[in-house]
């Protein structure tokens, strides 16, 4: 039995430390709101992660941390790498191992596809460069470190652009929904409770660390997807309109427009490395999308 601190209340800090108290770990999850949480067998502990002695005393005997911590997306530049660097002098100080959370932005907008985890990071946008220098500073850290990287989340409770743009409408049975990018070009979804498990099963690797593995993915078109959600809510397939950029930056969505390249063109991801040396496959996109329509607990 190992003990663990989960850093980060969101859908996937969540799972992690669901999955990891369900294996018989000492398992703390810690946000600034995790103090009025129901965790079950998981202990929750309101902190402040920028707050490193605070979080160090928190982790005091910790085999490992997780940061699954999330910033406001439009306050990224400011506001992330303070809980990073929180969370990493947190884990030297108590001589606990690092697994981070993290995503496929690094790779940048000319990454072969599909991206492998051995890629150079090669960032082309700001949120990009953000999630770059984030791993670079976890992986220069005195103790060992792994990231896990996800791409665009299904999932009860995520926040992504799929969320945010189309699932409103479904729920809604509009007619119509809006959505940015190539409708029929095979895109990468990461399941947030396959992330989870890629993140408890990282904990566990013996190999050498210093490295990143891809969460599973499945790869399929906006429309194709749409069509699944209409499926799960027995709905009919309603017309997909392509946002233009200004459609995006009048709605309020400014900072998706220098990601609108991954919707643009085929973005697959080679995840093959997770399954082979960490034993996690990706759930059906069936099953994604039952679990994003489920009802809040």
């Amino acid at each position: 039995m190992s003990s663990y601190v989960v850093v980060g209340a969101g859908p996937v800090g969540r799972e992690v430390a669901r999955l990891a108290a369900e294996e018989g770990h000492e398992v703390v999850l810690t946000s600034r709101s995790a103090g009025s949480m129901q965790a079950g067998a998981v202990r929750t502990v309101a902190a402040d992660a920028t707050d490193a002695a605070q979080l160090a005393r928190i982790s005091k005997g910790a085999d490992v941390i997780f940061m699954c911590a999330m910033a406001p997306y439009h306050r990224w530049p400011t506001e992330f790498f303070p809980i990073l660097d929180g969370t990493v002098k947190a884990a030297e100080a108590v001589g606990a191992k690092l697994v981070v959370l993290g995503n496929l932005y690094g790779y940048g907008e000319n990454a072969a596809t599909p991206v492998s985890a051995a890629l150079p990071l090669d960032p082309t946008t700001r949120k990009g460069a953000v999630r770059t220098i984030m791993w670079q500073r976890a992986a220069a850290a005195s103790v060992p470190a792994l990231e896990v990287r996800a791409s665009d989340f299904l999932g009860q409770g995520a926040v992504t652009y799929f969320s945010l743009l189309a699932l409103p409408a479904l729920l809604e049975k509009e007619a119509v929904v809006s959505f940015p990018g190539d409708p029929d070009a095979p895109h990468a979804w990461s399941f947030t409770k396959d992330t989870a498990k890629t993140l408890v099963a990282a904990a566990r690797y013996s190999g050498k660390w210093g490295r990143a593995f891809h969460a599973p993915v499945q790869h399929v078109s906006i429309q194709e997807l749409i069509r699944k959600f209409a499926a799960g809510l027995e709905i009919n397939m309603p017309a997909i309109r392509q946002m233009t950029p200004t459609q995006l930056s009048g709605n309020g969505f400014d900072e998706a427009l220098e990601m609108l390249y991954l919707f643009e063109k085929p973005f697959r991801v080679d995840a093959g490395d997770t399954e082979r040396l960490l034993g996690v496959g990706a759930s059906s996109i069936e099953a994604m999308v039952q679990d994003t329509l489920r009802a809040p607990a």
